[in-house]
């Protein structure tokens, strides 16, 4: 991981430029743009495509949500990494859907940052401690029966668990198993909705409807 290229997204540009410097200390990123919106963003997008972005979600002229939507359909596979404040948690339904594959607090220290962009860059998803436990708490079970053709009914079971961050043993216990049948159902959800942690899971269980936020 070298040379990496960063575009940061946000109205507020003290915010960009003090992202910026923290970020150039890192000996691995080569290259970090800014836009104001966007709108802006998509015009760089036109020259250039970046490794990672970070993105506002709430920004004039045009969103966050609709600027990730229009970028991942044209790049599948760009890494967009949502930037939140406490109180958008009802945009994460449709940020995780137009395709981000990170949150992070805007306010967030630069381990965070650092830990986001080396996640996504190895295909992992990723949510900040803070966000994760605001999301997890906040979700909720479907009130009508998913017709999801991937998972059985006991791993949607299993699924919304984990959502709400149970471990494998607390699983197990709630729902009268042993701690290795739980395993090995978790190890076939992580293939099934081709996630590789805990997030991918959450990330798949808002787009597939298992979970509400």
């Amino acid at each position: 991981m070298e040379n990496l290229s960063i575009i940061l997204v946000d109205d507020h540009k003290l915010f960009r430029e003090g992202l910026k410097s923290l970020m150039e200390n890192f000996t691995y990123i080569g290259q970090v743009q800014e836009a104001s919106n966007g709108r802006e963003f998509l015009q760089l997008l036109d020259d250039s495509t970046p490794d990672v972005v970070f993105m506002d979600i709430e920004m004039p002229e045009m969103d966050g949500i609709t600027a990730t939507r229009k970028a991942i359909d044209a790049f599948p596979d760009l890494n967009v990494v949502a930037l939140s404040m406490y109180g958008n948690e009802n945009y994460y339904t449709q940020m995780i859907n137009a395709g981000a594959k990170g949150f992070i607090l805007k306010n967030s220290g630069i381990q965070d940052v650092e830990n986001a962009i080396q996640n996504v860059m190895s295909s992992n998803n990723y949510f900040s401690h803070e966000i994760f436990q605001r999301l997890i708490q906040g979700l909720g079970r479907k009130q009508q029966k998913t017709t999801n053709p991937e998972l059985s009914a006991r791993e949607e079971e299993i699924v919304f668990l984990i959502c709400k961050g149970l471990s494998n043993q607390e699983i197990a216990d709630k729902l009268y198993l042993s701690k290795r049948t739980v395993d090995k159902h978790r190890e076939n959800i992580l293939s099934k909705t081709h996630s590789k942690n805990t997030a991918g899971i959450v990330m798949y269980a808002v787009k597939n409807g298992i979970v509400e936020v």
